[in-house]
């Protein structure tokens, strides 16, 4: 074509004559792009065929951005692959999916997140998948809980909300004498704290939402593993449309370059919230496994070393008196979700976990006075003082 094109030809195609940059960009690149144009048709062809290797056609199959903040993870976590969803239950319940088929079992920690609990009694159950759960501590129940049907044991690192620890050296030794994949939730505890893959897991999950993300501005998940298994989560991803959108690639990615630093902070300052709680006449208990106090201390310096995390929750009583703490704060938040700079403060048994009736929550140790705190990184004295004018 000789003529020159239309005004609105120009309009929509002139961007296609990018400039070459030769140097790399201080930042990491965003791929904006729904979809990818070809200038080889066969080229096109053999990545419609291959669609998570060999090039990029779709978003919904792969973007270059996406995948660099999977590297990112897969480095941070000691993963040969990472896939990455629009969520944190998306990452859960996309690999679980991967490895579970109607008349498959799983056996779980019962002290996980509500919504965790939601998904095993709501689509797994309508998939034909059941769920047997056990105290996280209890190994004999949990081994005891297997059946030869049984295909996944799933726990959380710290559980939510009542910070139990998991041992996973020991739960990987059960999964893998009852040749079970060892799935870990590891969302209270960024690889900068602990990697499971390191301790016998086979599959690591997170909510990028909260530390990975770390700024409250975006919601993510990711799953790190072996390629086979994430490769077997991705091409699930494809076909159910979780994939993470590329924008919010390039916010986790963005978030993840001050992990180290956000937790640093984080954890000195939950530490110094969870001595000043334990000292308060309202305060019955606090449930931090920094605190020499938690029954999983030893275990928690084991795994996590001397970065014990940001999370912790204590009891004010009742629901009446975790309400009152709630509506009373000023520097902290009442709020849903974690591990952000801000500190949120939540009362589980009428938000977080209302899937479950209060028989369940009380076996699993979730009284209705516990108040859930994200900790974040404001001066720890005006967090004290804020915590201490809440309190009656």
């Amino acid at each position: 074509m000789n003529e020159k094109p239309g005004f609105s030809t120009r309009a929509v195609g002139g961007w296609r004559q990018t400039p070459d940059v030769r140097q790399h960009p201080a930042s990491p690149p965003l791929y904006q792009s729904a979809t990818f144009i070809f200038d080889d048709i066969d080229d096109f062809a053999s990545v419609a065929q291959t669609k998570i290797s060999g090039g990029y056609l779709y978003s919904r199959w792969a973007n270059p951005t996406v995948d660099a903040l999977g590297r990112v993870v897969s480095s941070l976590e000691g993963a040969e692959a990472t896939a990455c969803f629009a969520s944190g239950m998306g990452a859960i319940a996309g690999t679980l999916f991967s490895l579970l088929r109607i008349g498959d079992h799983v056996v779980a920690a019962a002290q996980l997140y509500g919504g965790t609990h939601g998904l095993f009694g709501t689509a797994l159950a309508r998939a034909g998948v059941s769920v047997t759960t056990a105290d996280v501590s209890d190994h004999a129940a949990i081994d005891g809980a297997f059946t030869p049907a049984t295909k996944v044991l799933y726990c959380e690192t710290i559980g939510n909300p009542t910070m139990n620890v998991a041992d996973i050296d020991a739960l990987a030794a059960i999964a893998r004498a009852r040749d079970a994949t060892f799935v870990v939730d590891a969302t209270f505890t960024p690889p900068v704290m602990l990697r499971p893959l390191d301790h016998g897991a086979d599959l690591v999950c997170h909510s990028a939402t909260k530390y990975l993300g770390g700024h409250g501005d975006v919601t993510g998940g990711v799953v790190s593993g072996d390629g086979a298994r994430i490769a077997a989560i991705r091409h699930l991803a494809i076909d159910t449309g979780g994939q993470m959108a590329p924008f919010d690639a390039w916010l986790v990615a963005r978030g993840v370059q001050t992990l180290v630093l956000r937790v640093e902070r984080i954890s000195q300052n939950a530490m110094a919230l969870a001595r000043a709680l334990e000292d308060h006449p309202a305060v019955s208990r606090v449930l931090y496994p920094g605190l020499e106090s938690h029954p999983d201390h030893a275990l928690a310096c084991k795994l996590l070393g001397d970065r014990f995390g940001g999370m912790l929750a204590f009891d004010v009583g009742d629901a009446a008196a975790g309400r009152r703490f709630l509506e009373r704060v000023h520097i902290a938040s009442p709020a849903a979700s974690l591990g952000g700079t801000k500190t949120l403060v939540v009362h589980p048994a009428s938000v977080t976990h209302t899937q479950l009736t209060p028989e369940l929550r009380a076996a699993i140790g979730l009284t209705e006075g516990m108040v859930r705190v994200s900790v974040g990184i404001e001066d720890i004295g005006d967090l004290v003082a804020d915590f201490e004018q809440a309190l009656p």
